[in-house]
């Protein structure tokens, strides 16, 4: 299985997924650390990443999907896949689960005012907001409960 945790930067996908596949003992992908450097810079400077700056980075994504299903391996991957056409790409088959990590807009924003070392900058939240095409297939949980009990939720959600 592979999970996905999306959702907009500062819902927690990091967080979460390097504690839920530390848990599970599952491998775990940070969907940041794809991208390429120019997406990067364009990010650090406030200007938001066009769908053909994504395609590259998404089917790199598709790709280790691919390949840990092809090996029959399970991971973890935290990843934005703001819009639907994004999450279908990822969802190779029945084996790749969302997860939404779901916050207001005011939390969020609290969240990435505290922030350090991160390439993201805060002033991108709203178009990340405008860009943002919630999932209706996605297990749905709110970021306002403690890392703990999201990792709990999802573990019983999927049975793992």
């Amino acid at each position: 299985m592979i999970v996905v945790l999306m959702g907009v930067t500062g819902s927690g996908k990091s967080t979460i997924g390097q504690a839920l596949a530390a848990q599970l003992g599952w491998e775990y992908f940070d969907a940041d650390t794809f991208h390429s450097v120019e997406n990067i810079e364009k990010m650090n400077k406030g200007v938001p990443l066009s769908d053909s700056d994504r395609r590259p980075w998404l089917q790199s994504l598709r790709e280790t999907i691919r390949e840990k299903l092809a090996k029959d391996e399970s991971a973890v991957l935290a990843c934005s896949a703001l819009r639907e056409n994004y999450r279908q790409l990822l969802k190779i088959n029945s084996l790749v689960r969302f997860v939404y990590l779901k916050g207001s807009y005011s939390l969020v924003k609290e969240r990435l005012s505290s922030r350090r070392d991160h390439y993201m900058n805060p002033a991108l939240l709203d178009s990340q907001f405008q860009t943002l095409e919630e999932p209706t297939d996605a297990f749905q949980i709110d970021i306002g409960s403690s890392p703990n009990a999201i990792v709990e939720a999802i573990r019983t959600q999927f049975n793992i």
